[in-house]
């Protein structure tokens, strides 16, 4: 079934031309947009299904500095303040709230790496406090038993996913921009080597920035133009419960399973990496640069079916601009959630937090992450064709990180000097000496 979601209503027609058009609604695309606006823009934001209907609505809602890859920690640090600010600018509510995240372990080998990351996070200003056996087991007083340690990131915190990407798209309303649902973008053209249109199945923008923030269904875009962006998508299963009595930690991750508590009252529960990994043509082209991930992630990944295949949003095979694309015909990646992976979500958290016992289970839903080789997104103009700029390929971690990489592309397609570097992330490494790295944290 899908995840909750706010619906917003869009644009009635489509404009002839823009400044830029956002080729994607989640909530990467949504904040690019709006932070473009922001600067006086006419921006056209174009989703092929709803705001927000993919990974956008379907994740965890942590916004987090904690355990970041390091070429993310500056835009992670950035998107805490920016979340914060755009409530206050925008009087839009994205249920933002730093109400710290807490990780309990009794693994050696998870404290050390969680402490090797303080130690680094520390460097780079960032509040981190590993937690003794004692400190960890009163944080974790709910759970009823004893931990070996962990750690509590007391600035980190959590937004409502079912809301904040139509929030985002509302305030680029006020702003003069507008949204168009229900059209997706079928390719680009090009003028003199750059970027000068969008063509969308309702008709084409004449624009000299088209940036591509379409999750998923990047990679199989950007073949169309020619351009290799290795990125698979991993299918995962989330579930959200009805709320209890208790005094509940707003947001506790473990190994076995992970709680947030939701805007609504209720909780999400997921286990953390547990995802199923489907058979498409575009993985099975990119298969050896992400065997590394796999590697790294056997215990946790297991493999899919043709579910992913028959989506679309992994094809090889290249579309016409002038008939219904595979976007067309899948408006909103909606997988079933795999029923073993729900049930044993539910026990493991009966089992961590006595008092969910009486939990009911409201809703449960499918996803596919969009991640790279390296499980850090890429970001940046392709190198090539000017105008074109590519945000995909967060790895399950877009959403904390939207404000920030939002501003990063505006800035990058304003010419600005971005807000924080953005070349560690640009998407010309995976044909460089980083191909195959994987993040440590």
């Amino acid at each position: 079934m899908p995840a909750p979601l706010v619906s917003l209503a869009s644009t009635p027609d489509l404009p002839t031309e823009a400044d830029a058009v956002v080729i994607g609604g989640g909530i990467i695309g949504c904040f690019a947009a709006y932070y473009l606006a922001q600067r006086g823009l006419k921006v056209a934001l174009v989703e092929k299904g709803r705001i927000g209907a993919e990974q956008s609505s379907r994740n965890w809602g942590w916004c987090r500095q904690q355990n970041r890859d390091a070429r993310e920690l500056p835009i992670a640090r950035l998107s805490l303040d920016l979340w914060e600010r755009f409530a206050e600018d925008s009087g839009e509510e994205t249920g933002f709230r730093r109400c710290g995240l807490l990780y309990l372990s009794d693994r050696d080998e998870e404290l050390e790496r969680w402490a090797r990351w303080g130690d680094f996070a520390k460097a780079q200003g960032v509040t981190t406090h590993m937690l003794t056996s004692n400190e960890a087991s009163t944080r974790g007083h709910a759970t009823g038993r004893r931990w070996k340690g962990g750690v509590f990131s007391p600035s980190d915190g959590t937004a409502d996913p079912s809301r904040a990407a139509p929030a985002v798209a509302r305030a680029l309303l006020a702003l003069g921009g507008s949204v168009h649902q229900g059209c997706a973008a079928r390719g680009l053209e090009r003028s003199a080597g750059r970027v000068s249109a969008v063509i969308t199945e309702k008709g084409t923008i004449r624009t000299p920035i088209a940036i591509l923030a379409a999750g998923a269904w990047a990679s199989s875009f950007c073949h169309q133009l020619g351009i290799r962006f290795p990125q698979a998508s991993i299918r995962s299963s989330i579930l959200s419960v009805t709320s209890v009595s208790g005094d509940l930690p707003d947001a506790l991750h473990t190994t076995g399973v992970s709680v947030t508590r939701r805007g609504d009252g209720g909780f999400t529960l997921a286990i953390s990496g547990r995802a199923r990994v489907d058979i498409t043509p575009q993985m099975l082209g990119f298969a050896r640069q992400f065997l590394p991930m796999f590697a790294k992630r056997w215990r946790v990944l297991r493999p899919g079916g043709l579910t992913g295949w028959r989506a679309g949003h992994e094809t090889r095979r290249l579309w016409r601009l002038d008939r219904p694309t595979p976007m067309e015909r899948m408006r909103i990646l909606d997988p079933k959630p795999d029923r073993a992976s729900i049930d044993l979500t539910v026990a493991r958290a009966k089992t961590l937090l006595p008092a969910l016992k009486d939990a009911r289970l409201a809703s449960a839903w499918g996803a596919y992450i969009d991640s790279t080789p390296d499980g850090v997104p890429g970001i940046g103009e392709i190198t090539g064709l000017p105008g074109f700029i590519l945000a995909a390929g967060f790895s399950g971690h877009g959403f904390g990180i939207g404000p920030g990489a939002g501003h990063v592309i505006a800035d990058l397609a304003t010419g600005r000097d971005p807000i924080v570097d953005a070349r560690p992330c640009h998407p010309d490494r995976f044909g460089q000496s980083a191909k195959g790295k994987v993040a440590d944290f």
